[in-house]
């Protein structure tokens, strides 16, 4: 009987220890996990719900009407990566999940979306700059065939909420041509 107890005892132990960062009800969105990348708080400022307005370039030019935005992020995997997901007014969502790789030091990104159903999910890789942005690539040519990369950049981010924007680069990133914006504010930590 002692054995047993002891036995109960380590398997409770060891499955709670394993998921001791995910979301629960204390903490809805999880924690990060002490012992992933200190990167993992990289996107600290996001975890949570916000509030958004999206916008996004139309075919002439001018910039659509802002569209009410849902953004949640939280801890995923037992604090060791993050997911976030999107609700839009307009009825297309999305979502990514977000790991930190130490060996390359950068972010990788994988985005998927209720419009469109790839068979591989784009994948989007950066990391977090001196200036306290965050910027995410990933080659794309441009309409009109020119080499270059999407630009996802997370910026302005406090505990009050941030901002995003998505724009085409040239490979030098002297040409840039925003596409996609997205003001936030917290709604709930």
């Amino acid at each position: 009987m002692k054995q047993l107890t002891t036995l109960l005892l380590l398997c409770s132990f060891t499955v709670f220890s394993q998921t001791e960062y995910k979301p629960s009800k204390a903490f809805p969105f999880g924690k990060a996990n002490p012992e992933a990348p200190q990167q993992i708080k990289d996107f600290e400022p996001m975890i949570g719900l916000c509030n958004c307005k999206s916008t996004s370039l139309n075919q002439d030019g001018s910039w659509s009407e802002p569209i009410d935005m849902t953004w949640r992020f939280k801890y995923i995997m037992n604090g060791m990566a993050v997911q976030d997901e999107t609700l839009k007014s307009d009825g297309k969502h999305s979502g990514s999940i977000r790991q930190f790789n130490a060996d390359s030091s950068k972010w990788y990104v994988h985005y998927y979306s209720s419009s469109s159903l790839p068979k591989t999910l784009p994948a989007w890789e950066g990391t977090k700059t001196d200036d306290n942005k965050i910027v995410l690539y990933r080659e794309q040519q441009a309409p009109n065939g020119a080499d270059g990369f999407y630009r996802l950049t997370f910026y302005d981010m406090t505990k009050s909420g941030y901002k995003w924007i998505g724009e085409w680069v040239d490979k030098t990133e002297t040409i840039v041509f925003p596409t996609w914006k997205i003001n936030c504010t917290k709604q709930e930590d």
